[in-house]
């Protein structure tokens, strides 16, 4: 047990937010924790990490519980390096390590067999112990795989006081994964992540070896990464095992089966009250009638289920069907400023298609898509009839001086003002709001009133940047479904995975100046992506550095060099993957008293060690010369 809520009771100014909270953190505990705003998700946290205190019952606490926390702007000041910071983490790690070369210096002038001798290599073992008990031989190791994994790779020097917000985030992440905590406690922690460092993170966590607890509102992270869904609805906390997509289906079964029980109940009263009313005066019959009434009274009720409030609902539609080829990009040249984007990009959209635009962020996936809709750019062209709308992260086409319902009414003018406040209201903007600023909606709420005027453009062809920000789950469900139903076009820019394995069956990829076309759906780019990955990791490639082209024509004499240079890539792999076997072999041994109770064994492991280090050092960089 890491943590246990007990009967736990919890609430703001009197108000209660959480009542009979009772559940278990456990060492293998891999949990999301999911609500809507303001069920308590960061209340419940506060209660974990000790800065609330409950009203009633008890949150227990392992003694001396390693405990790590990224709040959702969680960075930190410092005026070291990156790489120094991290290196903080692993000072006694550090220490230990001079200390063993130290003990190695002093038993290699010491008499074997004297009692300094066998004091130097107890100490010695004692030392060897330690550090293989924490991996510490492995700790820069450690450090360069997370910071190269969470996109520091060129930023190692880098002063910490000098990077954004969001790096420092990232960089708090780090360090968190490096201190290795028995329970990591992550909140949004996909905010500030490109998709390469996403996957990196997911594949990182599926081998962390504390308890995990996410709150996230990136369904495919929680799907990748947590065994168990833990939410916070109405005040109290339910536990559904299995991922995201699993307990969205528990979710619904449970519903259900809550409701008709509830319903069961409700007739079986009913007839039962309906039986008393009638035979209760009645002499033959009060006897039974009386029975009927005890059984009345002492029934367990069954509350009925609150169920969730209806999210918002949308509707796409258009009355003109353009022709079949709606886009039509050729050798399309895109900077921004002085930065070249792309060149030399094409593809093409059809009728139908629904097409996710992905790569890491600066790439110009929004610059493109802005140019598509701008259209006055000669490489793009459009089809016949083809209507475009366009929604906008930044949701910059609002005007802020209007009321909800002017924003909408001013657009559609010739609608009746029942029509405008109904397709409001399914967006999820009640009554109460229709007279509210467009200034003072939250980021939800604005979101929301966005869709409502994008869905109301009768688009056939749908351009989105990044829909589902300030959305929040229900209400991303409800989009997916209704861009899923959308028989038009759809091209869209999204961090949101869910969402584009939701709607994409084409993604077009940037990267490094690039467009590349992938016709079918998320998951299948995402395996083509691995394997990929998977072929690079195997030849060892840290950086590949593009082949000149060829001219299609070798002479025998450069086709026999480069068989040759393949024959002695392979080589090179065998020798050093043999030499770390052997290097692995030989650091597991100098945990054994044999070894290191015996001075000239000791020095021989030490002298071969240092022989296979510089072996594998002069390998690696004619590795890197052949590639």
């Amino acid at each position: 047990m890491l943590v246990s809520f007990h009967d736990l009771f919890f609430g703001y100014a009197g108000s209660p937010l959480l009542e009979k909270l009772n559940f278990t953190l456990h060492e293998q505990t891999r949990a999301g924790l999911v609500g809507g705003n303001g069920e308590g998700k960061t209340t419940l946290i506060k209660l974990i990490l000790s800065e609330l205190t409950p009203e009633q019952g008890s949150v227990e606490k392992r003694n001396g519980l390693r405990l790590g926390y990224l709040p959702q702007n969680g960075g930190f000041e410092s005026q070291n390096t990156v790489y120094g910071e991290m290196l903080e983490i692993f000072r006694d790690d550090a220490r230990r390590l001079d200390q063993l070369r130290e003990v190695e210096k002093r038993i290699s002038l010491a008499q074997e067999g004297t009692a300094e001798f066998n004091a130097l290599a107890a100490k010695y073992e004692s030392l060897n112990k330690q550090i293989a008990a924490r991996d510490a031989y492995q700790f820069e190791v450690k450090i360069k795989t997370v910071l190269n994994g969470m996109g520091f790779q060129n930023a190692y020097e880098q002063k910490i006081s000098t990077m954004s917000g969001g790096e420092k985030t990232r960089l708090k992440l780090c360090r968190l994964l490096l201190e290795e905590p028995e329970l990591l406690i992550l909140d949004e922690p996909t905010n500030h992540l490109d998709m390469k460092t996403l996957f990196w993170l997911e594949d990182y966590l599926l081998s962390f070896k504390g308890a995990l607890l996410v709150v996230s509102h990136d369904r495919y992270f929680l799907d990748k990464t947590v065994k168990e869904i833990y939410e916070l609805e109405n005040k109290r906390l339910t536990v559904f095992k299995g991922n995201y997509s699993k307990y969205k289906l528990l979710k619904a079964e449970r519903t259900a089966f809550l409701l008709k029980e509830y319903e069961k109940q409700q007739e079986e009263r009913a007839k039962l009250q309906e039986y008393v009313d009638k035979n209760l005066v009645r002499a033959s019959t009060t006897k039974s009638a009386q029975s009927r009434r005890n059984k009345l009274e002492k029934m367990e009720l069954i509350e009925k289920p609150k169920l969730p409030p209806a999210p918002p609902k949308f509707t796409f539609s258009y009355l003109e069907k353009p022709y079949e080829k709606v886009l039509e990009v050729n050798d399309l040249l895109l900077s921004a400023g002085e930065k070249t984007l792309l060149k030399h990009a094409s593809f093409s959209l059809l009728r139908g298609e629904k097409c996710a635009v992905v790569g890491d962020n600066g790439t110009g996936k929004s610059t493109l898509i802005k140019q598509i809709a701008l259209g006055k750019n000669e490489a793009i062209k459009r089809g016949r009839f083809v209507k475009i709308a366009c929604y906008d992260q930044e949701n910059a086409n609002l005007d802020p001086n209007n009321s909800v319902l002017e924003e909408l009414w001013g657009r559609h003018i010739s609608w009746e003002q029942t029509k405008v406040r109904a397709v409001l209201a399914q967006a999820g903007l009640p009554a109460e709001d229709m007279d509210k600023k467009v200034s003072a909606l939250s980021g939800g709420e604005r979101a929301k009133l966005a869709l409502a005027v994008f869905e109301c453009e009768g688009g056939n062809f749908l351009i989105l940047d990044e829909p589902t920000n300030h959305l929040d789950l229900p209400a991303r469900e409800s989009l997916e479904e209704a861009l899923r139903q959308f028989d038009g076009t759809i091209m869209f820019v999204s961090h949101d995975r869910y969402f584009i394995r939701a709607l994409a069956g084409k993604i077009i990829e940037l990267s490094g100046g690039e467009l590349t076309e992938f016709t079918g759906n998320y998951d299948e780019y995402t395996a083509f992506k691995a394997t990929q990955a998977e072929k690079q990791s195997a030849e060892k490639t840290v950086e590949r550095i593009p082949a000149p082209a060829q001219t299609g024509y070798r002479s025998k004499e450069e086709r026999a060099l480069e068989a040759k240079r393949r024959d002695r890539i392979k080589k090179i792999e065998k020798e050093i993957s043999e030499l770390e076997t052997e290097e692995s072999t030989l650091t597991d041994s100098l945990s054994d008293p044999t070894v290191s109770g015996n001075y000239t064994l000791l020095q021989d492991v030490c002298n071969r060690l240092e022989q296979i280090k510089n072996r594998v050092d002069t390998l690696y960089a004619e590795y890197e010369t052949l590639l």
